[in-house]
């Protein structure tokens, strides 16, 4: 998730000042903005050679770390905010890590592709698992461990007892909070532990 209008639209969450942890960070794009833009501070966790390379190239601070591993060298309440834009779906253990998140930070940001975007569901009508730019691995190809939807999302919170403070869709970099579920691509969550 790259387009500078999506990163705008989650870096609004983010509070001036507020000291980052970004989840899977890529190759620190986000993280970068947050600095220049909001004069945020942190880290990013990013597993990919190349990815960590691209982040001191950007002088985001970065750490090498396989997130199934878990986040044990943080303690609790460490950062303001952290971000899981375009993780979720990578990891072995979702849920975990998704407690994890509320665990270290005071609030969480949680994006991911909503698998339940109506183009993604006319595919599956069709017999066909969906690709589109939000999804644009063939089913055989795929780097995602596993597929969501906004709904899904909801009810993983309430079972983990953390309160949502903002949900919404993103399509096109413009938010969506009119049936989320089946018109945006995106799924994004702020949400903070009870």
């Amino acid at each position: 998730m790259s387009d500078h209008a999506t990163m705008q639209a989650i870096a609004r969450r983010v509070p001036q000042g507020a000291r980052v942890l970004d989840l899977g960070c890529g190759d620190g794009a986000l993280l970068d903005l947050l600095q220049r833009e909001r004069g945020c501070s942190g880290y990013g966790i990013e597993i990919a050679d190349a990815n960590v390379l691209a982040c001191v190239r950007r002088g985001v601070n970065v750490i090498q770390l396989n997130l199934d591993e878990g986040l044990a060298m943080f303690a609790d309440n460490s950062f303001d905010v952290v971000l899981q834009i375009d993780t979720l779906q990578h990891l072995r253990n979702a849920e975990v890590m998704l407690r994890e998140t509320a665990r270290v930070g005071r609030s969480g940001i949680v994006a991911f592709p909503n698998f339940a975007h109506w183009p993604n569901r006319l595919s599956v009508l069709r017999g066909r698992m969906p690709v589109t730019r939000r999804l644009p691995y063939q089913w055989y190809d795929t780097p995602n461990i596993r597929v969501g939807t906004y709904k899904d999302f909801e009810v993983l919170a309430g079972k983990n007892k953390l309160r949502i403070l903002d949900a919404f869709g993103l399509q096109d970099g413009r938010e969506v909070r009119w049936l989320p579920n089946a018109r945006a691509g995106t799924a994004v969550f702020h949400f903070e532990h009870d």
